[in-house]
């Protein structure tokens, strides 16, 4: 399994950034999806969850309102939209899978979930400064 997110880059506050990130060695329609972002010295936060099996989408409070999760199975495919900007969301962004097929939103954001979601690669630096 392969993880490849792409997408960040430097930016004002207020502006917007796409993310990819796109799988290999599985299907990425059978798994639920999550982005995830470090920042030096802070905790891993989970910010954005899809499980299109269960029609169930998640977003930290942190970002509800300014970023979207969404996919494109034929292409393997999971997306971020960040809009809106701000200093705060200055991290590394990273993709991951749910462990197992059946695994849904319930620890996206939790601090044990690596536990029940997989990573790879280095993600991709989003900063946000004027």
């Amino acid at each position: 399994v392969q993880l490849q997110a792409s997408g960040g880059g430097l930016v004002q506050p207020g502006g917007s950034l796409r993310l990819s990130c796109v799988g290999s060695g599985f299907r990425l329609d059978e798994y639920t999806m999550i982005w995830f972002r470090q920042a030096p010295g802070k905790e891993r936060e989970g910010v954005a969850c899809d499980s299109s099996s269960a029609g169930i989408t998640r977003y930290a409070d942190s970002v509800q309102g300014r970023f979207t999760i969404s996919r494109d199975n034929p292409k393997n495919t999971v997306f971020l939209q960040l809009d809106v900007l701000q200093p705060g969301d200055t991290a590394r962004y990273y993709c991951a899978k749910g462990r197992r097929r059946e695994i849904g939103c319930s620890h996206y954001s939790g601090g044990s979930q690596y536990r029940y979601y997989e990573s790879s690669g280095q993600g991709t630096q989003v900063t946000v400064s004027s």
